[in-house]
């Protein structure tokens, strides 16, 4: 590389795994609101590591996919769907009561981890050893941000990637 050049942030190809990471996911949400369970499936690792923080009436997802309950029961309905890394992170909420986030980990264009909070402030930090060597940066690569909800007072997370 010249000394001219100007050397991008991240690779195309990065980008490129980043997008279609972020496609599998939304195709997930369109999938459950369907009811295309087969497809869904398809999407999904078939021994996905799941973890839930919330009160345990609340695990939704987990008991759609296992299918112990009906895509109809709760509606997931994403506000915002963003990338960070591998990790493909759904935000959404229903009114002052209801707030969720999930954090799907896909590897090789399959979600292989699956984290639900429920009612749960998330703030997603880099723990890398990268992030570690400039101290006093934020490392902060992602964090709650329901726009109807801020009065509430809601249990808060830090998830490290």
């Amino acid at each position: 590389m010249s000394a001219n050049a100007i050397e991008s942030p991240m690779p195309e190809s990065f980008l490129k795994v980043e997008m279609q990471n972020k496609g599998i996911v939304d195709a997930l949400y369109k999938g459950l609101s369907n009811g295309h369970m087969g497809t869904v499936a398809k999407l999904i690792a078939s021994d996905l590591e799941w973890w839930f923080h919330g009160p345990p009436q609340c695990q939704y997802m987990m008991r759609i996919l296992t299918g112990k309950s009906s895509h109809t029961k709760f509606k997931f309905e994403p506000r915002s769907i963003e990338v960070v890394g591998d990790c493909v992170i759904a935000e959404g909420w229903e009114g002052a009561q209801v707030y969720w986030v999930h954090v799907w980990t896909l590897k090789d264009s399959v979600i292989t981890q699956f984290r639900e909070y429920f009612n749960t402030w998330l703030t997603v930090k880099d723990i890398s050893p990268h992030g570690w060597e400039i101290r006093h940066e934020n490392h902060t690569l992602w964090q709650s941000h329901p726009r109807d909800l801020f009065s509430r007072s809601l249990p808060g997370l830090i998830l490290g990637i």
